[in-house]
């Protein structure tokens, strides 16, 4: 059944395998979802700009230019979600591809039903709908608004993804408490299914280089060893 109109969305799926092509965005359209459809990665950039879409699926293997290519090159214009879908047991390609910008991942053969789910997920996070929670958040220099889904420190904006604006409200949201992987995983996605163990290294990473942290003497992000990360709430 297709939702209601709020709940539509439009997906740019880039993906060369033409029978895997048409029987997801088959099950996606009678969904209510609008699926543009790219067989090459050379062409997905352009689609991305000119449809403008709440995300992009993206596969790893494509001709024409690969993935994670196109994912570096989709987020030097655009903060738009990408879901980058890889194979099984390829860890590597999914932790370049979240270094290269993407904000989740799904491993093939997926389920239909939690890629639609997955792909929701990141529109509502992008729309600023994750779920009730107050609008402005500050902690010491850094100021998060859920309104307009931006982030600043020192009152300089910070170019953040969906994902790491998530991240790191989730983070803000308990600054001082130390959060495990598992709680950061669910807190973000909604899911600890299919984590792995490098995912949220990997996000934390990219978030402490725009915050300039230093790795090794962190001023925001704090990593508890053996347990998980905590933002300091009193950042100096």
């Amino acid at each position: 059944m297709v939702g209601e109109p709020h709940d539509l969305l439009t997906v740019v799926y880039v993906e060369d395998d033409e029978r895997l092509a048409r029987l997801t965005s088959q099950y996606l359209r009678t969904h209510g979802v609008e699926v543009h459809v790219v067989a090459r990665g050379d062409l997905a950039v352009p689609e991305v700009l000119r449809v403008r879409p709440d995300v992009v699926l993206l596969d790893v293997m494509l001709p024409g230019a690969s993935g994670l290519e196109v994912c570096r090159r989709i987020r030097e214009r655009s903060d738009v979600p990408i879901v980058m879908v890889t194979a099984r047991g390829e860890e590597a390609d999914r932790v370049m591809g979240l270094e290269g910008g993407a904000d989740d991942y799904v491993v093939k053969p997926f389920s239909s039903r939690e890629l639609l789910a997955r792909l929701r997920a990141q529109a509502r996070r992008a729309r600023g709908r994750a779920g009730p929670r107050a609008e402005r958040l500050q902690v010491g220099p850094l100021v998060i608004d859920a309104t307009t889904m931006s982030a600043s420190l020192d009152g300089v904006p910070l170019v953040l993804t969906t994902y790491e604006h998530a991240l790191l409200r989730a983070l803000a949201e308990r600054a001082g408490r130390v959060l495990t992987r598992d709680q950061l995983m669910e807190l973000v996605t909604g899911s600890i299914d299919d984590a792995f163990d490098r995912s949220i290294d990997v996000h934390v990473s990219r978030l402490r280089q725009k915050l300039g942290d230093d790795p090794r003497q962190p001023r925001f992000l704090k990593t508890i060893r053996g347990v998980g990360y905590m933002l300091s709430p009193d950042p100096r």
